[in-house]
């Protein structure tokens, strides 16, 4: 009766402050103090001091500020239109024509941006222009390129995979390395579905694209030279052992500067810019971590997630069962809060009930980000709608609709994890160690 009454009060408080619209770190504060104060006779204050402290000084969190200041700085850079000229060439071919260039575009910068709003942004505000003058159907515009900026979450650096890493206190470069095979095959994904448009719906393609010459081609491809070794840069340097996670995230800062230097678009200002976007960012984050931290403190002293989990064994559920349940779950969760915050608030929760059921706790990593990215564009708070609508100045029911589509392929990629799950552990299984 203990656990139970202690849920009920968890959760009303929670609701009670989410409610009134304060700041989401805040709030989990709010419940863990609660939960301490009535349930345990440890001092909540003292409590509150010492595991705020140290889950804030964790050396990997350094990665996350860096990381996060590397996509701001490559937002304000023209790799945008650096990268359509050199995928351009390549996606004309293609059934679906350049429709591609979202897709492409936004897996060549999540593997630097590790944000899905910093995805969809660099990449849309040159791909919708060019696409639209092209003659390219609105809603196959709209909604391609918000399902593909959800990838932003998945392939490394990913900022969800960080903070779900340092939440269940597993290694970051392995989760990073778990995130590649599945991110390109939901890439893959999403560019049938525009192949499949191509062939269902002929009288919808635009003219054809002028022939361009093999050296043509090549000539333009040199744009995305750039890119493509910061992406090897950081990327490469954690599978082949050089780097940690954090070092690596300190290899691509400077690599992005170095690019935008060369670029001509590194100024004073946009150096400010980017330097005080990466902060307000990080100070977020971290003030979520925090509370999520003091929440997990606070229920563990509450004996709720052992008495969760031993549950959840009495019901001798197949972890099958389990991954169906928690997808309808993240679901329906995710149409309220963020990804970030959706990992944080249930991960005290949600690990003891996966490790007792024997999931890989690297796999379900990948597992939460695909169904978290699916509350990227699920209304009502569906984060990438809100971009886009500033982007395109459609209404949120009209983009929603043009992404979902995207959203039952995003579904099929749980399928697809459950069936295979050597797609998200054969890589993390197979990397060189860095020494530091």
């Amino acid at each position: 009766m203990t656990e139970a009454y202690a849920t009920i009060v968890f959760l009303f408080v929670l609701f009670a402050l989410l409610g009134s619209s304060i700041w989401i770190g805040l709030a989990l504060m709010g419940v863990a103090w609660v939960g301490l104060e009535l349930f345990t006779s440890r001092p909540a204050g003292d409590a509150m001091i010492t595991m705020i402290w140290t889950s804030s000084s964790s050396w990997t969190l350094t990665a996350l500020p860096l990381f996060i200041w590397m996509g701001e700085i490559l937002y304000r850079t023209r790799l945008s239109q650096d990268m359509f000229r050199g995928l351009a060439p390549w996606m004309r071919w293609l059934p679906g024509g350049l429709l591609h260039t979202n897709i492409a575009g936004c897996t060549i910068f999540a593997a630097v941006s590790g944000s899905s709003a910093a995805t969809l942004t660099t990449v849309g505000k040159m791909s919708i222009p060019e696409l639209r003058a092209r003659g390219y159907p609105e809603y196959m515009i709209v909604g391609t390129l918000a399902g593909a900026a959800t990838l932003g979450l998945m392939i490394p650096p990913s900022l969800t995979l960080i903070v779900y890493g340092v939440s269940i206190n597993e290694s970051i470069i392995k989760l990073f390395m778990a995130g590649i095979i599945p991110g390109l095959v939901l890439a893959g994904l999403f560019m049938s579905y525009i192949i499949a448009w191509h062939f269902i719906k002929p009288g919808q393609r635009p003219a054809p694209e002028p022939s361009m010459s093999l050296g043509e081609m090549l000539a333009e491809s040199r744009f995305l030279i750039p890119v493509l070794l910061l992406v090897f840069a950081v990327i490469g340097s954690m599978y082949f052992g050089w780097a940690t996670a954090t070092e690596a995230a300190a290899v691509g800062v400077l690599g992005s500067l170095t690019l935008a230097a060369f670029q001509r678009s590194l100024t004073l200002e946009t150096f400010g810019a980017s330097l005080m976007g990466a902060t307000r960012t990080s100070a977020m984050i971290a003030l979520i971590l925090m509370g999520a931290a003091f929440l997990s403190l606070s229920m563990g002293f509450t004996g709720l997630p052992r008495a969760l989990a031993a549950w959840i064994d009495e019901m001798n559920l197949s972890p099958i069962t389990l991954i169906a349940a928690l997808t309808v779950f993240y679901i329906i969760l995710g149409m309220f809060l963020d990804g970030i915050s959706s990992v944080v608030l249930t991960m005290a929760i949600v690990e003891p009930m996966i490790r007792q059921a024997g999931i890989d706790v690297i796999w379900f990593g990948i597992f939460i980000v695909v169904v978290v990215e699916m509350a990227q564009v699920t209304p009502p708070i569906g984060f990438n709608l809100f971009v886009l609508q500033g982007m395109t100045r459609h209404e949120i029911s009209y983009i929603s609709k043009t992404a979902i589509p995207m959203v039952g392929l995003m579904l099929l990629m749980v399928v697809i994890l459950v069936i295979w799950p050597e797609l998200a552990t054969w890589l993390p299984n197979n990397i060189r160690q860095s020494p530091g």
